[in-house]
């Protein structure tokens, strides 16, 4: 048999690649990829689990003695249940809600909010709270529910921010020219940002979802979500209409 070593060297034809040498990999190289794979499921588990059971742990500790001793669970069982009191916050949220859908629950809360709003100084944290939660949980408007893309901090330069609506007030009346609300997050706290008024030429909306946006801000560009096609993107996201737009009547 001829040894492999003694045969010339016969380079490749054209439209045929060279044939790669054999590396093996080392034990330690095996047991490092080993590694990394079990720490990848791992991790995005153990981490989830922990959040959840310090939520549960915080929610508890801190609703749990306010619960009636006949209507607490605990007192009939030997040992303690975790998520009692969460379970008795969202039971308490959903009787609320039952109550105050009838007449005399919406005669409660118009009496409710007069002694807030006469209130000197409740009156600017109740309306700035309860604006906020009616925009996000109520969706009342379309805020934070669009991404887009700024030149920001300066041109050239891009960000992803999230469109909360278009301006009013005394920004608009001073500014010249229509303007939006963009709010941009910093990385890897999303929960601070910065609030720029953004000329509606300059806006540029996004196909992508605002959790596929979020999620690339938290990882800092390490994620990023898949690129959505035109024909299955369905109609394109646009901005809110101009100030003062009317709906043109259709022609017959």
């Amino acid at each position: 048999m001829t040894d492999r070593q003694d045969e010339p060297y016969t380079a490749p034809r054209p439209g045929m690649a060279a044939t790669p040498h054999h590396v093996p990999i080392t034990l330690s190289a095996r047991l490092r990829a080993y590694f990394l794979a079990g720490v990848l499921v791992v991790a995005p588990i153990s981490i989830t689990f922990y959040l959840a059971w310090l939520l549960l742990n915080f929610v508890d500790t801190r609703v749990t003695p306010l619960i009636p001793a006949r209507f607490n669970p605990e007192t009939y069982l030997p040992f303690a249940i975790p998520g009692v009191g969460l379970v008795f916050v969202v039971i308490v949220l959903t009787l609320v809600g039952m109550l105050t859908a009838g007449f005399f629950g919406r005669l409660f809360m118009r009496a409710s909010e007069a002694v807030m709003v006469r209130t000197p100084f409740l009156r600017g944290i109740y309306g700035a709270v309860k604006q906020i939660f009616e925009t996000v949980l109520a969706q009342k408007s379309a805020a934070f529910r669009e991404a887009v893309l700024i030149e920001y901090p300066r041109r050239g330069i891009w960000a992803i921010g999230f469109l909360t609506g278009r301006t009013e007030g005394e920004v608009q009346d001073r500014i010249t020219g229509e303007v939006l609300n963009v709010f941009v997050p910093t990385t890897p706290n999303p929960t601070s940002g910065f609030l720029l008024f953004v000329p509606r030429s300059d806006v540029v909306p996004l196909r992508m979802s605002v959790e596929g946006a979020l999620k690339m801000v938290i990882s800092g560009g390490i994620l990023t979500p898949p690129v959505v096609d035109d024909a299955s993107a369905g109609p394109s996201k646009e901005l809110p209409p101009p100030a003062g737009a009317a709906a043109q009547p259709e022609r017959m």
